[in-house]
């Protein structure tokens, strides 16, 4: 193959064109590295003697100079340096190079002592040669493999779009993110600068990019007309993460992600892994804090039952119950498929617990019964319930059913069984529902606390009521996610619609908790913070895919839907709060009501058949029940 040697990218391309399976030979490895040492043996005479060698220096070189290549050739085998892949070369190996090379020079002085005071009284070579040679050696070799990458790197862009890339964070992350940037095959990327907060990384250099300060992105995403933004930090910072992303939105530049370095595939990076920012990462908040241990000790050796255990909330249950030594754990859903999941997941966890599973609907107390008899929990999180607002306002005789049916068997099942706690999961719908699933879950809130009011009841009933859970089945940011990933629209009921988010195990740890710290007869609540408009969260969505919003997406106003509310609230007007020993869990104080009017109502609720009727009884056990979509 003819190579035009005038041009060295087409040279340089060539040699790397060839067909993959064609790898140089090891041999052709030690006789380069050979003649190298050749090279630097050379450039350490010439040195030494001024570029005048005399010929005694030379007369007693010759001799010597084959088991001068035979040491170096000796120690390059012992190394391994030839099965080094030279293409990918770094530090370590430059290190491993070094070492090498030195190795060989000592050697050179032990048989220089050795010739000297054991054979002639002459010198193997001259000491100061072998220092400089040690140098010029060792040089030569790591600079011909960081030649040899860096054309193997010019090749693999060839040809390729740049992709122009700043990272935030410069430290071991954003080092190897660069690193692993540069050896993909996919695109040509481009590192243009790294940004930091730590000050005494600002105005240095890694790796040939300048590190700036983090208040100097927006300036530098603009004026180098940057592709990119690559957050490579482990752990960052929930509210520095967000200043640095809506950065990067107001510059119009996508922003990526590295995954946290325990998901790092045999703990190496790709830029397979290096995705596209979550929004659940923005709205997340820093994980609260709560009593490990007093949690732990709480359920050791305790025999623990879940329903709705493939749902959202309930499988997270299963997995953090899973991780604190229970003593058996059984999981209830009337989806086997989830149920599968979660099994075979636990499974594949080290130190968790293997559930038990059961395929079983709480709407049936006769297969409940027979749970609760073999497996006699002394705990039950009472997680299964109907929860799309749309679908419950079309069918409310099922809500009632599962949300209300359901929930009174497996609570009078639990006081039968004397299970010692019984923790409903509960939502911010049931706060002055105007939704046929708000009004049933609080209906079923009701239904606990007037079982938790009988002076012989041994069950400690409690209550967790908190917000839309991040990336639960049918939230919102799943359904915005698909809009987007099919070009749109992406649809909004009303542009002024707001919610409260958290994420999925933050919610989990809050009811963990209130199983801890309850003694019966509390609704918890979770200080949730701000809400958010769905406007934004849906603007905000569309900027990190790299789309500008109506422009590239339509956004597309459908109307609320039945039962819809604009804003949801975690208390009703006539509640109150209560501290607790932590900031941001509270104890809503309900009205109370009369225990055995709740249960006779509920009685007629669960045997009503009429539609319309339905909701009437529904009105009579929470006035504050708006049904904002009558039927005439």
């Amino acid at each position: 193959m003819p190579w035009e040697l005038a041009d060295p990218g087409r040279l340089s391309f060539a040699i790397f064109s060839m067909p993959k399976q064609w790898i140089f030979p090891r041999w052709g490895i030690w006789l380069i590295d050979l003649v190298l040492c050749l090279a630097a043996l050379t450039v350490a005479y010439l040195l030494r003697f001024n570029f005048h060698v005399p010929q005694l220096e030379l007369d007693l070189l010759w001799p010597v100079l084959p088991l001068f290549l035979l040491v170096r050739l000796v120690s390059f085998i012992i190394a391994g340096i030839q099965r080094v892949m030279v293409r990918h070369t770094n530090t370590e190996d430059a290190r491993r190079i070094f070492l090498t090379v030195l190795g060989g020079s000592l050697t050179f002085l032990l048989l220089g002592v050795i010739r000297f005071f054991a054979v002639d009284g002459t010198y193997f070579l001259p000491l100061s040669v072998i220092a400089i040679d040690f140098m010029a050696t060792a040089m030569f070799m790591i600079s011909a493999r960081i030649l040899f990458k860096l054309l193997h790197l010019r090749s693999k862009g060839a040809g390729k779009d740049e992709i122009r890339v700043v990272i935030h964070g410069a430290g071991e992350a954003g080092l190897i993110t660069k690193r692993t940037l540069e050896r993909a095959g996919t695109a040509k990327y481009n590192v243009l600068a790294f940004v930091d907060d730590d000050p005494q990384k600002v105005g240095k250099r890694l790796e040939g990019a300048a590190v700036y300060h983090t208040g100097k992105l927006a300036e530098i995403l603009k004026n180098r007309a940057a592709d990119q933004l690559i957050i490579a930090i482990a752990d960052p910072e929930e509210e520095n993460r967000r200043r640095v992303v809506d950065t990067a939105i107001a510059t119009k530049v996508r922003v990526l992600t590295i995954p946290p370095v325990n998901d790092w595939i045999n703990g190496q990076l790709s830029t397979g892994q290096i995705l596209e920012v979550r929004i659940e990462d923005l709205l997340g908040r820093q994980p609260i804090q709560l009593g490990d241990s007093l949690v732990k000790t709480h359920f050791l050796g305790r025999t623990v039952l879940i329903t709705g255990a493939a749902g959202s909330i309930g499988s997270e249950l299963v997995r953090q119950l899973g991780q604190l030594g229970v003593g058996s754990l059984i999981v209830v859903d009337v989806a086997e498929s989830g149920l599968y999941d979660i099994d075979m997941e636990l499974r594949t966890i080290q130190n968790s617990v293997h559930p038990i599973t059961r395929v079983g609907d709480v709407r049936d107390k006769r297969s409940m019964e027979q749970i609760f008899a073999t497996y006699k929990p002394d705990v039950v999180f009472h997680a299964a319930a109907y929860k799309h607002v749309p679908m419950m306002e079309a069918q409310p005789a099922e809500a009632v059913r599962t949300n209300v049916l359901g929930t009174r068997n497996i609570a009078e099942l639990s006081v039968a069984h004397g299970v010692d706690q019984f923790i409903l999961i509960s939502t911010d719908k049931a706060v002055n529902p105007t939704s046929v699933m708000g009004a049933t879950k609080r209906v079923a809130e009701m239904l606990v606390n007037s079982l938790a009011a009988d002076p012989t009841c041994r069950t400690r009933f409690t209550t967790t009521r908190f917000g839309n859970v991040l990336g639960s089945s049918g939230s919102v940011i799943p359904l915005f996610r698909k809009q987007i990933a099919a070009g749109g629209p992406v649809t909004l009921t009303h542009p002024e619609v707001t919610r409260f988010f958290m994420t999925i195990p933050e919610a989990c740890r809050l009811v963990l908790e209130a199983a801890t710290m309850g003694k019966g007869g509390e609704i918890f609540v979770f200080d949730m913070g701000r809400p958010m408009r769905i406007a934004d969260l849906a603007d905000k969505m569309i900027r990190l895919s790299g789309k500008e919003p109506g422009k590239e997406i339509e956004i597309v106003h459908t109307g609320l839907r039945p039962g819809e509310k604009l804003y949801e609230e975690l208390l009703a007007t006539a509640e109150n709060t209560l501290p607790t020993h932590h900031p941001r869990i509270l104890i809503g104080q309900v009205r109370n009501d009369d225990s055995k009017r709740v249960l006779d109502l509920v009685e007629q609720l669960t045997a009503e058949t009429s539609e319309p009727h339905l909701k009437v009884r529904l009105k009579e056990l929470v006035p504050e029940y708006q049904d904002l979509d009558p039927k005439p």
